[in-house]
């Protein structure tokens, strides 16, 4: 008599979902994991984070472009099941630091790399992360195999912004998803998702929660399918519009308010 197949293993619960078990709990222990953490991405952005990671099943791999002190890291590692690889790379070399921070900053990176660890450590997720200290260009073969789940926050002028989501990108699963943020908002950033990933019918378009866009690796079958998964990534250009005019505005202290993210 043939044995029955084991059971799927469970897959942690998904943020943002309230009739998901384990939902509240979730939500509490993110939040308090990111208390006090610096950096630029939100908290409804680091759930979003939290839960494409739960969907990672036992065996896959998530990475990271881009951690500065580990606000995102700690979102995606505590998501992740205990089976799912999380790996970080940042070289923390003081350029492409943040907004208005492309270089200059070598005496703030060390600091950055030890209170990345330190931060980490803190949210108990040290142990569950691998950090890479390069670059994503030379990060490659640090990395081996197909990606699940790929977080691009890194360069954000157009040309490294365009090579990690052509390069990374190619290493999506099938089924997996590329998350990337600064969308519609950084005009590098924004030129490359153009570039590579709007007129792409391998990538389906998920949506966004503010400047944290999302696709999944599938083929978007049939021309109405395609032509509507462009003009849905299109529709994006009027709330990016704004976030560049709200952007000059602040550089030249016409305005105050928080960087657009």
């Amino acid at each position: 008599m043939a044995r029955a197949p084991d059971p799927a293993p469970p897959v942690p619960p998904v943020l943002g979902d309230p009739e998901t078990d384990g939902w509240a709990g979730a939500a509490a222990r993110l939040a308090e994991a990111l208390d006090g953490v610096e950096g630029w991405l939100p908290t409804a952005q680091a759930a979003r984070l939290h839960s494409a990671a739960a969907a990672v099943r036992a065996g896959g791999r998530i990475v990271e472009i881009g951690s500065f002190r580990g606000r995102s890291t700690i979102a995606l590692a505590l998501g992740a099941g205990d089976d799912v690889e999380v790996v970080a790379i940042d070289p923390h070399a003081g350029n492409d630091r943040g907004p208005q921070e492309l270089d200059g900053y070598e005496a703030e990176a060390a600091a950055d790399h030890e209170v990345f660890l330190a931060n980490l450590a803190a949210a108990s997720v040290g142990g569950r992360v691998r950090h890479v200290r390069h670059p994503s260009a030379a990060a490659h073969a640090e990395v081996s195999g197909a990606v699940d789940v790929l977080f691009v926050d890194g360069a954000h002028r157009y040309g490294p912004a365009r090579d990690d989501l052509r390069h990374w990108g190619a290493r999506v699963a099938d089924g997996g998803q590329l998350l990337v943020h600064d969308c519609f908002s950084s005009i590098g950033v924004t030129l490359a998702l153009l570039r590579i990933l709007t007129p792409s019918s391998g990538w389906c378009w998920l949506g966004r929660t503010g400047s944290l866009a999302a696709w999944e690796r599938t083929p978007v079958g049939g021309a109405a399918a395609r032509v509507g998964n462009v003009a849905a990534q299109l529709a994006q250009l009027g709330w990016f519009a704004g976030n560049v005019v709200r952007k000059v505005l602040i550089a030249a202290g016409l305005r105050r308010g928080p960087w657009p993210h």
